[in-house]
């Protein structure tokens, strides 16, 4: 049996966003017996894994997003609407948006997660973020537009100060934008920037654990702490950032380092919508739902993803990470539920299989964990590379990949350094 959109005598599921956990869930609620809106502010998905390499000018930010309503396009019973949400009304079932307001049978909470900056407005306003296309673009511009500055400072005591780069945060993202930069330092400024000594940059990465990488094992973080320190990056562990005025970073130890660019990635919180009581919010900010994604305080909002703290699962007593893997289980399973809800069945607890987490640091240099097996190097390199470029939604965008990624193999090039919207500092 087919089920259509225009039939309003469906129940009606909204979906406010399109991230991991969004997508997943149309493709569950495909010609499923419920009327289904998606909603985003942006008319894309974003593979957030890759912003870095947009970034670092690696691919361009068309090969790692896929059009939202080209996707829903296929699906008999699913829309999208492109807007932005004022209010959640949910005494009234109500979705108040910048295009209008929509009444709902369930609502489905999958925004996903905003940059942490832990209350420091010095921070949030003179930083760069890496969490959406817009933010990887301007990173990209930002550190070109050094290059470009450099080279009229040359030999001048400014030259080194546009030259320092410091990334904030030894997780994934901070990982890998900080090797992306020590090969743009290697293979990048001496091939475009001649008139520059490309040994006048500097790549510092700040992280105030005592390890890299702490989600992973000791090992894993070893090998990446190695990793970057050969490709030249400056390592500071134990160490936080106490201050940044847009020219002077200063450390927890008192060091104070002279820079235009500091990329923030030293944590994230969940990105909530408005009208729902804080009440239901618990650690970073997420909503607190039982094992079956719904909001304890409501019979029919559900959240799933970064944006959800589930409860009840004793391997995961703090909720699941803030990573893709968890927001694509949760919201398949939900799917399966809506069915089970259609079907008048008992719904199934959410368990979370946890397949393992990989990051790579630069060409050859990668560390991965996945099914119990840990790999450094080259292997773990070319399996991050494979299992990136599969997730990837879109063949297309899989192709264009593919093919800078081959660009940049063979020739130490990176493929797309053009600025092409000028970032201004705030």
């Amino acid at each position: 049996m087919s089920y259509s959109y225009f039939d309003e005598t469906l129940p009606h599921i909204i979906i406010v966003g399109g991230g991991f956990a969004g997508l997943e869930l149309v493709k569950a609620l495909n010609n499923q017996p419920y009327r289904v809106t998606l909603f985003d502010k942006n008319n894309y998905h974003a593979f957030q894994p890759m912003l870095y390499q947009v970034a670092a000018g690696g691919v361009g930010p068309d090969g790692i997003a896929y059009p939202l309503r080209k996707l829903v396009s296929r699906f008999p019973n699913i829309a999208f609407r492109m807007a932005e949400v004022k209010e959640v009304k949910p005494e009234q079932n109500l979705l108040d948006t910048s295009i209008g307001v929509f009444t709902y049978d369930y609502l489905v909470i999958a925004t996903g997660a905003q940059t942490n900056f832990f209350g420091n407005a010095q921070l949030e306003q003179h930083t760069l973020q890496l969490k959406s296309i817009p933010d990887a673009l301007d990173l990209r511009s930002a550190i070109l537009q050094e290059f470009e500055k450099a080279i009229t400072l040359k030999n001048t005591p400014e030259e080194k100060k546009v030259l320092n780069f410091v990334v904030v945060g030894g997780g994934p993202t901070g990982v890998e934008t900080s090797g992306a930069l020590a090969e743009m330092k290697k293979n990048v400024l001496p091939a475009d920037y001649k008139e520059l000594d490309a040994s006048h940059m500097q790549v510092h990465l700040i992280e105030a654990a005592p390890r890299l990488l702490a989600a992973m094992s000791e090992d894993s973080s070893a090998a990446a702490l190695r990793f970057l320190t050969d490709m030249g990056v400056q390592v500071q562990l134990n160490t936080s950032v106490t201050s940044y005025n847009g020219q002077q970073l200063t450390l927890s130890n008192g060091q104070v380092l002279d820079t235009e660019t500091v990329v923030w990635a030293a944590g994230v919180k969940a990105k909530g919508l408005p009208g729902l009581p804080f009440t239901t919010t618990g650690r970073a900010g997420r909503y607190v739902v039982d094992q079956h994604n719904k909001l304890e305080t409501y019979a029919n909002i559900y959240a799933l993803g970064d944006v959800a703290l589930m409860q009840g699962d004793p391997k995961y007593p703090n909720g699941h990470a803030m990573i893709a893997t968890p927001a694509q289980q949760q919201a398949k399973h939900l799917g399966k539920n809506f069915l089970r809800m259609s079907r008048k069945q008992a719904l199934l607890p959410f368990r979370y299989f946890d397949p393992g987490t990989m990051a790579t640091v630069g060409r050859h240099k990668a560390v991965m964990e996945i099914f119990g097996t840990r790999t450094q190097g080259l292997i773990a390199w070319l399996g991050w590379m494979f299992l990136h470029l599969m997730l990837l939604v879109g063949f297309r965008n899989r192709l264009v990949v593919f093919v800078n990624w081959m660009w940049n193999y063979l020739s130490y090039q990176r493929a797309i350094r053009i600025i092409t919207r000028p970032y201004v500092k705030k």
